[in-house]
């Protein structure tokens, strides 16, 4: 295979330290261990796909094994040792797959040949690649000698699973976490090798790809030569061919998109989701850009355009910063509660386009929804960019049960019994009882723990013991009660000890007072296998 033959990813692939990109302190610390000799048994490297760590290993391994020193290591003209590495044909650097050699007695027979030094290099290398699928007796026979080896055997490990690696192996190992690469410096990487290789692709088709790749390089290089082979030489590669290409849509349309669901224009939102799923997107992918465009809505104020990792252009960051002024805060909170919910359900039906579809109409409603008595709340004339129209917004957030049943509850044929206060968590029992809510009031009373009682608004905590029906039993009663819907937060925050618990103790208080009494006394001289089990406090007790 000719150089100019390979992929991308194989073909830029850096030799020396001076070519990486992203990993900077990385690179020198290991560079000054080497001069000052100070040289690791094991190098540990860990990060996601397509950020260098097998391509650092290689390096690592050069450098130790160069045949100029690493003072003078080979840069353009590879020395014997630096060019079988690089071709991974070298017999003294041994690389190996855990994912297909996983057992111990592989690491048994890698263990034997440890044991004969290296022929023609310096050291003896073993590189293992995916390391955290080796098996725990794998891992166990390595550890003596990844503790003590050899002077002229080294390790060098990589991962995209740490947190597999047992802990005794981590801690021979030094250890370097490689970072994702910043967009601006993946876009400036990918933009060099373009030019190199002549391709005609846009900035913002380039923004795209560094955008999907999420700082692996390798992904990234894919990326560009799939577009680079899918469009012939003479024609560009714009934002709307790699959209259509990578299976991404234009950011603009959601926006549009978000635009009609405030406008509860349900007819109009399909046939614009239609377009956009129609291009090829899926679900998954929709939901995801659903959730990181809501992000945007409701931090807008709190970010930059370059801090977007070009997920935006100028226009769109304009636009989104307009609305995000006119909509309230709770409103993208709730729409981010729900579309979590649906990111779930897709998961378990099996045609995920109409779930999606239903998962839009549910917003368009969430939007309309309006409390009868609340007059704060008001409508907010939303401009945007092309339109001006008018929405509503509901003044409270709550969770899908709760809103679940709120929906129920409006229908004509459910009128609230009467219109009552509840002010306090006494009164709130009381009612309970006034309505025989007996199962509602004995839950209130044994299992629940309050924190706070505001208007409107209940913070609790519970034990394992709470009915799983308590949340929409209570929300349905109290708004069935005062036609005014409540918010019932569940915290971790120790509350007051429950109704029952406060009787038990005042009981067990009263037993021990009534102990000390005269009378008690008197009586257990007479009896002395008398047992006190209850006690009425009076006035003048003693």
């Amino acid at each position: 295979m000719t150089k100019n033959s390979k992929v991308l990813a194989l073909k830029y692939r850096p030799q020396s330290f001076n070519d990486l990109i992203g990993q900077n302190i990385i690179s020198d610390t290991i560079l000054n261990s080497i001069k000052s000799e100070k040289i690791p048994n094991a190098y540990l490297f860990t990060g996601i796909r397509g950020v260098g760590k097998t391509t650092i290993a290689r390096i690592v391994a050069k450098s130790l094994n160069c045949s100029n020193g690493i003072e003078n290591i080979c840069k353009e003209n590879l020395c014997e040792n630096c060019e079988s590495i690089s071709n991974s044909n070298h017999i003294d650097v041994l690389e190996m797959d855990a994912a297909s050699k996983t057992g111990v007695d592989d690491v048994r027979d890698l263990i034997e040949f440890s044991r004969y030094g290296p022929s023609s290099a310096k050291y003896k290398i073993f590189i293992i690649d995916e390391v955290h699928m080796l098996s725990k007796q794998a891992f166990n026979a390595l550890l003596k000698t990844l503790e003590e080896p050899p002077e002229y055997l080294k390790f060098i490990f990589a991962t995209t699973e740490i947190k597999k690696i047992p802990v005794t192996v981590v801690s021979r190992c030094q250890r370097y976490d490689l970072s994702r690469i910043k967009s601006s410096e993946l876009f400036d990487f990918i933009k060099k090798i373009k030019n190199k290789e002549n391709g005609n692709v846009s900035d913002d088709a380039l923004k795209l790809i560094v955008k999907i790749s999420e700082g692996s390089v390798r992904d990234a290089l894919s990326l560009l030569d799939r577009g680079l082979l899918t469009l012939d030489k003479n024609k560009e590669l714009d934002l709307k061919s790699a959209q259509k290409i990578f299976g991404y849509f234009d950011k603009s349309q959601l926006i549009d998109l978000f635009c009609l669901i405030l406008k509860a224009e349900e007819e109009q939102v399909i046939n614009v989701y239609r377009e956009i799923y129609n291009q090829g997107i899926e679900p998954r992918v929709f939901i995801n850009d659903f959730l990181e465009l809501l992000y945007y809505f409701k931090n807008i104020n709190l970010i930059t355009l370059e801090s977007t990792n070009f997920s935006l252009n100028d226009e769109e960051f304009a636009r989104i910063k307009k609305i995000a002024e006119q909509v309230s805060s709770h409103t993208f909170i709730m729409f981010w509660q729900f579309t979590i919910k649906t990111l779930e359900e897709i998961e378990i039906v099996s045609n995920q386009n109409l779930s999606i579809e239903m998962f839009l109409m549910r917003l368009m409603h969430l939007v309309s929804l309006k409390p009868p008595q609340d007059e704060e709340v008001k409508n907010n004339e939303i401009k945007d960019i092309n339109s001006n129209y008018t929405i509503e917004t509901i003044d409270q957030i709550k969770n899908v049960s709760q809103e679940k049943k709120v929906k129920i509850q409006t229908q004509p044929e459910i009128k609230a019994e009467n219109i009552k206060s509840v002010n306090s968590f006494n009164q709130l029992l009381q009612i309970c009882s006034e309505k025989k809510e007996i199962k509602l009031k004995y839950e209130l009373e044994k299992n629940v723990n309050l924190v706070s009682f505001e208007k409107n608004r209940i913070e609790i905590s519970f034990n394992d013991n709470l009915d799983k029906n308590f949340l929409k039993d209570l929300s349905l009663k109290l708004f069935e009660w005062t036609n005014e819907r409540w918010i019932i937060t569940l915290t971790k925050t120790k509350g007051e000890i429950s109704i029952k618990e406060k009787e038990l103790h005042l009981k067990n208080s009263l037993i021990e007072k009534s102990k000390e009494s005269k009378v008690y006394k008197s009586i257990l001289e007479k009896f002395p296998d008398a047992s006190l089990i209850n006690a009425t406090p009076k006035k003048n007790f003693d």
